[in-house]
């Protein structure tokens, strides 16, 4: 029998949360976690579910097809659905994209119907229909007509000018051009005539016009290099790889018009990282990945050209998919006037029903003996009332303010352009000035009362560099000589020596490049060669000079420090990576490289060194790498004491580790690899099953501590953001310390603020409950709430809470349930009922533990979420706004905010043209232009204020001109006849 209390998560019941670990990943649901099969599973049934899921997947998942050069193959009837009516077109769309609204035929009757949903338009077309009726008519028809048809006009104006725009620039995409086999060679075609199944070339620096399988290229083993900013806002290049069969064979051109590759995949959707199917040519099949698929949208960088084939073309294109429909957004004048119009209609339909009652009562009494009334004589009293009802709704039409809303459009245009004209907006250092992009939500700016900032890149510069390391638990990094003596000034270390030193790297300790040249402990030289060889990082040379493309910041860092410290990562081709060793060359066999992901939070590397060893290097959060380290780890704690250190500095760490691996087991191995690799349904979860069979046994080398310097001037912002009395929100994937030292770097906290942690806040959040509960009872609804404040007033307080605490007190802890065998029977009514009251009075019991902590929250002056989940970010920002009704800003510059950002009931876009907020772009002009606009100018706050002056001014000339129309407008109207 289940109880409430089975299902409930409580402070006592529970273990403590991991401080450490991120939560459950985002993809993960309670059901996925309850359907986990036992332990165990018998050999013959796990044969029979792989064969069966295997045919399921073939029916279900992969049914999308794609043949190579042949148009014809993807018209056939069994491809076509029907559109409307009897009228059929194919399921492949063609490549032209349509990003507009309107056409010549749709934009009058599409534009009108937009338009009178407002109640304003829409009550002005009822009357003008009133008052062409003679019987009840008491204006001239043209008094409503006419302002009617210019408040229109101009709305509609003002719509075609920007469907316009997006005309012209679907027309200038559109009409791109690229090389298209026709024919039997290649043509120039434009975009919009390419199709699925299409065969194409591109050359350096061309827009990608579909999704593409990439087929060859130029660069050894048909590597090709793209530029994502399109996508993710990402200018780092990335590498793409073609299957090494379609690099052999499909380099000129009439290899090309001869392929007839036929593929199977999964249908259009979203996911930009994903990408599941399978090349079947020459009657063998060839797994694909996203590795392998070149997206819309990006751009060929690096290589002279390359050969693809399409497999989704237009609005099939995943950027096509994420571009969804432009929501609406409202600010609260938009929702004030609207109140006030209903409000205007309702005191309109009283005052006119009162004159009629009036009207027919007086009629009934005197109207009939007055000779000068003739005209109604025939008609009842009370009908007269009713025509005169509908005569009062006309003649007092001048109280509804038709003009209102095209006033208030007017005052945001030009409150536009007084942004884009404020030089104290304006950010020197980039040559950036203000620039409003909406003029839709511009008064929002003054109103603001959370701001929800992520860290990297945010708050910090993203531009890492290498500061620290630990090598077999002894700390790198300090100011000493080569003799070990501490000095406070020393100099910089000279890496003449290097020829492939690039100069940039400012190092101090001697006593490493002591250890480097000398060889006494080869774990150190060992440590940097795994920072050579363990990353996704592509070289070019330009000049004679080693250019390095990396997907991250972190990244390029390390393996621009393996570069200066003498191990310098060369070239690479699709099985082999060359490195420089002192000035040594060698190239390495790689055997397989194990990917990160955010799940994972790690990458590794197998790499066949030339005397014909195997192994495997691993670099990764310490989280994860300790948990698969071998027990015989004789440096364990020495590096984890240097993690803690390096994190109390502020320092971005990674843990590194390798193991030795035996010809046996790599070929043991490689076959379930291999064999996972082209699973066509959850190919990503049977890789990463794979991928946890041989990292284990791991040997720790050490540890590296990055620097991601704060932005230039965010402890002044923060500051005047904070006399604004707006409250800020850090939410980050970083550890605890490194949260906790960054919000002291920025001011955000400071040696007088009494900081709370999630062990603490659970302990008051518990107590709470209890209190609640006892003064629950039958007449709690009758009793007002009273507001009891979680902290003693007048202290400053401050709250950092991980991820799994904040699962832990909101109650969205996901366990994984034991399977054990149970007969499930019929309920009957009354279990029905009972299990039904169980689930309304847990999840009233979640709603007010989740009202409870904002509540709380909201007492500290700043709150710090670290080991955040973007699933976790979103869900904080929603609480704010759910139970405190305010508007918030949610600031971020990768793809872990975007959850984060959308999901703003009324999402907020900054009209401001912020710069660039990554890759060592500076963020400061951003923050400043913030400042600017919630605060008044330095000289002249004296007193805080969180209206700013546009928001201000906006809220005056709003309400003057509401006040005009409601006031003075009725006695501009015409004169009736």
């Amino acid at each position: 029998m289940h109880s409430e209390r089975d299902s409930e998560t409580t402070f006592e019941e529970d273990s403590q949360p991991n401080d450490e670990v991120v939560p459950y990943s985002d993809d993960e649901t309670e059901d996925e976690l309850d359907d986990q099969g036992p332990a165990v599973e018998p050999e013959q049934n796990r044969i029979n579910r792989e064969a069966e899921e295997t045919r399921e997947t073939l029916r279900k998942d992969c049914t999308w097809q794609v043949k190579a050069n042949d148009r014809s193959f993807h018209e056939q009837p069994h491809f076509m659905n029907t559109r409307f009516f009897c009228i059929k077109e194919s399921k492949y769309a063609n490549n032209a994209i349509k990003t507009y609204k309107y056409n010549a035929f749709s934009f009058l009757p599409m534009n009108l119907f937009e338009q009178f949903k407002r109640a304003a338009n829409f009550y002005f077309l009822i009357l003008l229909i009133l008052q062409a009726i003679p019987e009840i008519s008491t204006l001239a028809w043209y008094t409503t007509l006419v302002p009617l048809l210019v408040v229109l006009g101009i709305t509609a104006i003002k719509d075609l000018v920007d469907d316009v725009a997006r005309h012209k620039m679907d027309n200038e995409i559109n009409n791109r051009t690229c090389e298209v086999i026709k024919d039997g060679r290649f043509k120039v075609a434009k975009w919009k005539e390419i199709q699925v199944g299409d065969v194409i070339r591109l050359k350096k620096n061309d827009f990608i016009p579909a999704d593409i399988l990439l087929l060859s290229s130029s660069e050894p083993n048909s590597l090709c290099y793209v530029e994502t900013a399109e996508l993710d806002g990402e200018t780092n290049l990335k590498f793409k790889m073609a299957l090494e069969i379609t690099h052999q064979y499909l380099q000129r051109e009439n290899s090309l018009t001869t392929f007839d590759g036929f593929i199977e995949c999964e249908e259009p959707n979203n996911r930009l990282d994903k990408f599941t199917g399978t090349l079947i040519w020459r009657n063998t099949s060839f797994p694909l990945d996203a590795d392998k698929v070149l997206l819309r949208g990006c751009v060929i960088r690096n290589t002279d050209f390359c050969h693809g084939m399409v497999i989704f073309a237009g609005a099939d294109t995943k950027i096509m998919k994420n571009s969804g429909k432009t929501r609406f957004k409202r600010t609260k004048i938009d929702y004030l006037m609207n109140y006030m119009v209903y409000t205007i209609f309702v005191v309109l339909i009283l005052v006119s029903a009162g004159l009629a009652i009036g009207h027919a009562y007086w009629e009934a009494q005197v109207g009939n003996y007055s000779w000068y009334l003739y005209d109604g004589e025939d008609y009842t009293p009370s009908y007269r009332g009713f025509l005169n009802f509908w005569g009062y709704i006309i003649i007092l039409n001048t109280m509804v303010p038709i003009s209102l809303y095209v006033s208030v459009e007017v005052i945001r245009l030009g409150q536009s352009y007084f942004i884009n004209w404020d030089l104290q907006m304006y950010y020197p250092e980039k040559d950036t000035p203000a620039k409003a992009r909406t003029t839709t939500l511009n008064e929002q700016l003054g109103q603001i009362h959370y701001v929800f900032s992520d860290k990297t890149g945010t708050l910090t510069q993203n531009i890492m560099t290498f500061k620290k390391c630990c090598i077999n638990g002894q700390i790198y990094g300090d100011h000493r000589d080569a003799s070990q003596n501490s000095h406070s000034k020393i100099e910089q270390v000279d890496f003449s020596w290097n020829t492939f030193a690039d100069g940039k790297l400012a190092f101090y300790d001697h006593y490493l490049i002591e250890q480097i040249q000398s060889g006494k402990e080869s774990e150190v030289r060992q440590f940097f060669f795994l920072l050579a060889v363990c990353h996704t990082v592509m070289v070019d040379r330009m000049d004679g000079q080693l250019n390095y493309q990396a997907a991250s910041p972190d990244e390029g860092a390390l393996v621009s420090a393996a570069r200066n410290f003498g191990f310098a990562f060369l070239a690479r081709t699709q099985n082999t990576i060359t490195v420089s060793e002192l000035g040594t060359e060698r190239t390495y066999d790689v055997l397989a490289i194990l990917d990160f992901n955010s799940d994972r939070k790690r990458m590794s590397i197998i790499v066949r060194t030339p005397e014909g060893n195997i192994r495997l290097y691993c670099k990764g959060a310490d989280t994860v790498i300790y948990e698969r380290l071998h027990q015989m780890n004789p440096t364990k704690q020495e590096t984890q004491d240097a993690l803690d250190v390096f994190a109390s500095e502020t320092l971005r760490t990674l843990c590194l580790c390798y193991k030795e691996i035996e010809e046996k087991e790599y070929e043991e191995w490689n076959k379930k690899f291999m064999a996972a690799s082209v699973v066509s349904s959850n190919r990503d979860e049977a890789l990463d099953k794979v991928y946890e069979e041989i990292e284990k046994d791991l040997i720790l080398l050490g540890a590296t501590a990055i620097e991601d310097k704060l932005q230039d001037g965010v402890p002044e912002t923060i500051s005047k953001l904070a006399k604004a009395d707006i409250k800020i929100w850090v939410l980050t994937g970083d550890k605890k310390e490194t949260a906790e030292n960054i919000g002291f770097a920025c001011e955000l906290l400071t040696e007088d603020t009494k900081i709370c942690y999630g062990e603490d806040i659970n302990a008051l959040l518990h107590t709470r409950m209890e209190n609640q509960r006892n003064r629950g009872g039958v007449y709690a609804k009758f009793v007002p709430p009273v507001h009891e404040p979680f902290f003693p007033p007048g202290e400053n307080r401050a709250l950092i809470i991980t991820g799994s605490w904040l699962n832990e007190i909101l109650l969205e802890k996901k366990t994984k349930r034991s399977k054990i065998l149970k007969l499930k029977f019929p309920r009957t009514e009354e279990e029905r009922r009972m299990r039904t009251q169980s689930k309304r009075r847990l999840e009233a019991r979640k709603e007010q533990r989740q009202k409870n902590f904002v509540d709380l929250a909201c007492e500290c002056s700043a709150v710090i979420c670290c080991r955040v989940t973007p699933k976790q970010k979103a869900m904080v920002v929603d609480l704010v706004k759910r139970y405190k009704k305010a508007i918030t800003l949610a600031i971020g510059d990768g793809a872990n905010d975007v959850n984060m950002i959308k999901s703003e009931s009324r999402p907020w876009p900054m009209p401001l043209e912020l710069p660039e907020r990554r890759n060592g772009m500076d963020v400061l002009g951003g923050y400043r232009h913030l400042t600017k606009a919630l605060t008044h100018d330095e000289d002249t706050c004296d007193m805080p204020n969180k209206s700013s002056r546009w928001g201000s001014l906006a809220l005056f000339i709003s309400l003057f001109y509401i006040h005009v129309d409601l006031f003075c407008f009725p006695f501009l109207a015409a004169v009736p006849p």
